[in-house]
């Protein structure tokens, strides 16, 4: 199990407005005690304004407002800038595209990302659409002739990570040189440090689809027909050790395979990493590209996919008393994770802060939840109490919500054990929803909702 905790803050939750903001070239930036203004403090243009709010140029997050719970006393959270984790920058490759804003209002749209597959042949296949990406283009960020050796998780990989750096304002122009007609002091506030920059991206499955090639001709043609490819795209910490050589950037590098949780593994890994003083930044997040022919085939194997085929865009239903499994998609995201010290002295876009997480066992199944769901809800009061958060401030959970009857049961259980009173709360997935719950998740219809702190939490494995 991996929970996180997140002071997302915006003046919307569920759906993030979009305000413009009004900061002059010499701004400030406000000093927090927990997650509250008390004191402005003159930092140069760190893009924000002194009226409580942490201000991005970006077009995703305008505004956030960097303030807890009105009515309730939060814990004694994290103080030291140096400790203080914010995210500046996100980079996605998805079924509806490879850019934030458009990935971002299609699901507030309600568009559905679910098709036929049409990548190999399903048609013996009891399941036939899932998450497929369609017409994916490396132009620009990766050469051919990787492109065309690479496994798509790779080179989903590299894709989401460097739109990831663009988008935090550390592309190839910062990370490489520094314009030499900048002063001496400028240089050494701009030039980048890449040993204290990390990546840690990881993997569920790795190379599925170079692995299941290299099986096919061993058995077709022997092994001297295996590419010399096979085991470095097939191993799960390529896609970090590619992004690196990629940009030249030489912190802590490695992944982490936790199934469905390894991405929330990877950004509380990173945490530690950045508190611990060995980074100052970390890309962080995950990859898969598990649509082909033994991976859906292997889910089939579970019982745990959706058999819905008449219906695809219908088929991921958490919470529905019809639910009959889930849907395999195929993608990646990635955040840049920085202490709140460096982002604030290059002027970094704040796009949220992240205030802790915990990772936990159940010690039940290999793939069954418990029906109580006990290492689900010991995760996220973990996580609360390393986030110093109280479980009242909290008002919006991002839910694995798998659409599995013995997962969803388990999820729901969890949250009724930590959230004494979710009237005020909203929990959903990023899918569509078909709810039958008591806590409101906003099933088929976008809402404004502020949200205090957010949580997120993301068992390995769950299957009917």
């Amino acid at each position: 199990m991996a929970a996180i905790a997140g002071g997302i803050g915006c003046s919307a939750g569920l759906v993030f407005k979009n305000k413009e903001s009004s900061c002059s070239n010499g701004v400030s930036v406000l000093q927090f005690n927990a997650i509250r203004a008390v004191e402005n403090k003159q930092v140069g243009s760190a893009g924000c304004k002194p009226n409580g709010f942490l201000s991005t140029s970006g077009s995703k997050f305008r505004r956030i407002k960097a303030m807890s719970s009105p009515t309730v006393s939060a814990p004694k959270r994290e103080m030291d800038p140096k400790k203080r984790i914010v995210i500046t920058g996100m980079g996605v490759v998805s079924v509806f595209g490879n850019d934030i804003d458009t990935f971002y209002n299609k699901l507030l749209e309600g568009e559905s990302g679910i098709t036929p597959i049409d990548r190999f042949d399903v048609s013996s296949f009891p399941v036939r659409f899932a998450g497929q990406i369609h017409n994916f283009s490396c132009e620009g960020y990766i050469d051919g002739k990787n492109d065309r050796r690479l496994d798509d998780a790779w080179r989903y990989c590299l894709v989401a990570g460097k739109k990831a750096l663009v988008d935090a304002k550390l592309g190839p122009e910062v990370l490489e040189t520094v314009n030499q007609a900048l002063s001496k002091f400028l240089a050494s506030v701009l030039q980048m440090d890449k040993t204290k920059i990390g990546v840690l991206v990881g993997s569920g499955m790795g190379g599925l689809t170079a692995f299941s090639s290299g099986v096919e001709a061993l058995i077709e043609s022997g092994y001297r027909k295996i590419s010399p490819f096979l085991i470095p795209y097939t191993i799960t910490n390529m896609g970090s050790a590619l992004l690196a050589i990629d940009t030249g950037l030489m912190g802590p590098n490695y992944s982490i395979s936790t199934a469905c949780a390894t991405a929330n593994y990877c950004f509380f890994a990173a945490a530690s990493h950045i508190r611990r003083g060995e980074a100052d930044i970390i890309v962080a997040g995950g990859t898969e590209a598990p649509v082909n022919g033994v991976g859906v085939g292997g889910f089939i194997a579970c019982r745990a996919l959706s058999q819905r085929n008449s219906e695809p865009h219908k088929a991921s239903r958490p919470w529905d008393k019809d639910r009959d499994g889930f849907v395999l998609g195929e993608g990646a995201g990635v955040l840049i994770m920085e202490s709140l010290e460096h982002a604030m002295k290059r002027g970094a876009n704040i796009v949220a802060e992240y205030l802790g997480g915990a990772v936990t066992c159940d010690a039940y199944h290999m793939t069954d939840p418990r029906k109580d769901g006990l290492g689900v809800s010991s995760c996220i009061t973990m996580a609360l109490e390393e986030a110093g958060v109280s479980p009242e401030e909290v008002n919006y959970v991002n839910a694995h919500a798998t659409s599995t009857l013995a997962g969803d049961l388990a999820e729901i259980n969890a949250m009724k054990k930590v959230f004494k009173n979710t009237s005020e709360m909203k929990m959903n997935g990023t899918k569509n929803l078909e709810s039958d719950v008591t806590i409101d998740t906003v099933p088929n219809v976008k809402k404004e909702h502020e949200v205090h702190v957010g949580t997120c939490f993301s068992p390995s494995f769950w299957k009917l």
